[in-house]
């Protein structure tokens, strides 16, 4: 009894420890942030508004973050810019801006304490700001949990890029990081392993818990145009005091838990936490938690919620949640159309709970129920500017996921072999989860590294169109610079 009595003891003493840690890296008013990111938003969709046809079709879409960096043509050059484009909770995260671009050219990942310069790990555990970005389309698939040191972006714009295995990411008691266009599924649970997580530091790891991406006492942290599937625990999950943070543009779908914000309903430091979901698409075969929330502030605008089974908002232990201009498309399911779900509590006390629902554009039956004291001084300056209609969600949305890949990933994943030399390990999907045309998407050519395979057999084949064409309109005769090379 002690004993129990002594750690019971001991995880009051850290959690209040982590309370008062934590604590300071919130906003002190999150309502502002709110009204921020609606202003945002209304001066894109506006501008997009006083546009032509033409123009609208080459550039501008009303979101925000696209509209911040996508719009210009030589955003190749300029990466970094990507940093100036967050909004919401996350809105200051520099990931790895003013730092160098270190190019990911080795998918392999076989050294979990030492690992290979020019790998993903070697690059996410290094002490200095890094733009990470890669050579080619790759498949990583991790031995291990990924844990990441601050202030890195990763970047997989230009190329395809599948994180998958085991443990997959780890952002703990990190901050700044930025992760951007990758596709993260399959999460195995992992570890009992020494793993690098600097240079200069290698630590014993117990088992985790098979998370896509797993926030542990981490602030401003930006998730932006990822596509999340089939992890063995939750797809996202911010827990022990995390905030700061922003979830944008992405794509979920094939999972149960998909996210968790808050550690557990006894846990203060989660007090703090703050989290804005915008944009996002809640695609198919998901059963629940998007969010789940324990306590902190939780800001869900503009998402398309286009699945669900169970609930698609729930929460415990008296959040604050602020619902403005998403669709909710309920199942077939009459017993499953209640968007939101207060988790083992009795009315009488979610009853004074904000929550808050704004705009939403309910479907086939969804509602949503609303409690504490509504339209009050909590939700005052979020209120005062309308917030984009829901009749927008098409549109916001329509780029959610990696850019110019199919949302969907399948269940039966194809490892591809590796491509040029053996110790690169870089290779392009052959399982079905999306083209790779990234390159053609964007309109341009990416100079980094050595052309997918594809691109090497495309331009074989249009050579050889070239040369029949020749020969055909010329009555057999070859080109003469293919006679001078013969």
């Amino acid at each position: 009894m002690g004993r129990k009595q002594g750690k019971a003891e001991t995880e009051r003493v850290l959690g209040r420890a982590a309370f008062n840690l934590s604590l300071p890296h919130q906003h002190p008013d999150p309502d502002s942030v709110v009204h921020d990111l609606q202003r945002r938003l209304n001066v894109s969709v506006s501008r997009r508004q006083a546009l032509s046809v033409s123009q609208k079709d080459q550039c501008l879409t009303g979101n925000p973050i696209d509209d911040c960096w996508r719009c210009d043509p030589n955003w190749y050059n300029n990466r970094q810019r990507l940093a100036d484009c967050s909004i919401g909770f996350g809105q200051g995260t520099l990931g790895g801006k003013g730092g160098r671009i270190y190019t990911v050219v080795d998918s392999s990942d076989n050294d979990v304490a030492n690992p290979k310069p020019g790998t993903l790990r070697h690059a996410v555990i290094q002490d200095e700001p890094l733009w990470i970005i890669f050579s080619t389309n790759m498949v990583i698939k991790l031995k291990h949990e990924l844990i990441f040191n601050s202030y890195k972006t990763v970047d997989g714009r230009g190329t395809t890029v599948h994180v998958t295995g085991n443990g997959c990411i780890t952002l703990q008691y990190v901050q700044h990081v930025i992760i951007h266009n990758i596709h993260v599924h399959h999460c195995k649970p992992s570890g009992n392993a020494d793993i690098a997580s600097t240079p200069t530091h290698t630590g014993w790891r117990g088992r985790s818990d098979g998370d896509g991406i797993s926030i542990f006492g981490a602030q401003k942290i930006w998730i932006d145009h990822c596509a999340l599937s089939y992890c063995t625990d939750g797809l996202i999950d911010a827990i022990m005091g995390s905030t700061g943070i922003t979830i944008s543009n992405s794509y979920f779908s094939h999972h149960n838990e998909v996210m968790l914000l808050g550690h557990d309903d006894r846990y203060l430091a989660d007090s703090g936490m703050q989290v804005t979901i915008a944009f996002n698409h809640f695609g198919e075969a998901l059963v629940q938690r998007m969010p789940r929330c324990r306590r902190g502030y939780i800001h869900v605008v503009n998402n398309d919620f286009t699945a669900w089974e169970m609930y698609a908002i729930g929460g415990s232990a008296n959040p604050t949640i602020n619902s403005q201009g998403n669709r909710y498309t309920a199942p077939v399911d009459p017993n499953a159309k209640e968007v939101t779900k207060r988790v083992d509590t009795d009315e009488r006390e979610w009853a004074g709970w904000n929550w808050r629902t704004d705009g939403d554009l309910m479907v086939n039956g969804a509602y949503f129920v609303p409690s504490g004291a509504g339209v009050s001084a909590q939700y005052a300056k979020a209120s005062s500017v309308e917030p984009r209609s829901a009749a927008y969600i098409d549109q916001l949305t329509f780029n959610a996921g990696v850019f110019g890949e199919a949302r969907q990933e399948t269940g039966s994943f194809t490892y591809p072999r590796s491509i040029g030399n053996s110790g690169t390990g870089t290779g392009t999907n052959s399982g079905g989860a999306g083209s790779s045309d990234d390159g053609n998407y964007f309109g341009m050519m990416f100079g980094s590294g050595a052309p997918p395979l594809t691109s090497l057999a495309s331009s074989f084949l249009l050579l050889l169109v070239i040369l029949v064409l020749y020969s055909v309109t010329n009555q057999g005769a070859l080109p003469p610079l293919l006679l001078l090379l013969l």
